[in-house]
């Protein structure tokens, strides 16, 4: 029997009225286009908030004035400073003028130091405003409902103008491009040894007379055995457009035949086990 490969009911992920349905049933979506909108006023509000506080945030980090003014103020203090100390020896002024020119030089410096540590706080502030403005971002895109994949809607399960909760079904959505044809090959049959990786063909009766046989490869074989000595297997393979509608459909039983005559290379990984298993 064929089946879906993705079937999934998209949800919404915050609370709020829906204030935009996007789709119909029937309709066909591309992977991330936008599907509903919950109301998000609120959030755009936010977001542009975070934005202009992080812009100033920005402006505080990029600012140097305050350190470029205390490294002149302790280059001109440290000059006074020496020309002090030079008279203090000479005579020419009292030695704890000199000596209170060089804690002005002292203090200067330290000026300087935190200048350099409010930039670097700046910063810091700068970085987390940036986090905020990220987040009130994540808050607007989380109030867009997008479709995770290409697909059909299925079913539109929500309604204009509802209330919506975290996880609340938004419309049904299934993938139809690509397909699984699943089955069961012998447990016990050496001649049914089939593994992931080989080639098959799925062929299909449309009825009239029409058949349609489409390449795939085995996706999966399972380790269970059923009453009837039989493992689950399936085909993955790629759906046939055909005007707006699709070739295939979700519940056609077709045929599954698979070449087990190339048995498909295992990779590194698989090699490498299997040399371990057997020493």
């Amino acid at each position: 029997m064929v089946i879906l490969i993705n079937n999934v009911r998209v949800p919404a992920q915050v609370e709020g009225v829906l204030t935009a349905i996007g789709v119909e049933e029937g309709d066909l979506v591309e992977a991330g286009q936008t599907l509903a909108v919950i109301d998000d006023q609120k959030a755009q509000l936010t977001l542009l908030l975070t934005m202009a506080q992080e812009k100033e945030a920005e402006l505080n980090a990029l600012n140097t004035i305050n350190r470029r003014d205390a490294e002149q103020s302790e280059e001109l203090a440290r000059e006074e400073a020496v020309a002090y100390a030079d008279l203090a020896r000479q005579g020419a002024t009292p030695t704890w003028e000199a000596r209170a020119k060089a804690l002005e030089a002292n203090r200067a410096k330290l000026r300087i130091e935190l200048a350099e540590l409010n930039e670097r706080i700046a910063q810091a502030q700068y970085m987390a405003k940036k986090s905020e403005r990220e987040l009130a971002e994540l808050e607007v895109a989380r109030r867009k409902i997008t479709a995770p994949f290409g697909g059909f809607v299925e079913l539109r399960v929500a309604q204009l103008g509802e209330w919506v909760q975290p996880g609340s079904p938004i419309v049904q959505l299934v993938q139809m491009d690509r397909l699984r044809a699943q089955g069961a090959v012998s447990a016990v049959d050496p001649d049914s040894l089939v593994t992931p990786g080989m080639p098959a063909v799925v062929e299909f009766n449309l009825g009239g007379g029409r058949t349609e046989r489409i390449n795939g490869v085995v996706g999966f074989v399972g380790n269970d055995v059923d009453i009837s000595n039989r493992r689950r297997v399936w085909v993955e393979f790629e759906n046939k457009r055909v005007g707006d509608d699709w070739l295939i459909k979700p519940g056609m039983v077709p045929v599954i035949r698979i070449d087990n005559s190339r048995i498909p290379e295992p990779n590194v990984g698989q090699a490498a086990a299997a040399g371990n298993a057997n020493r």
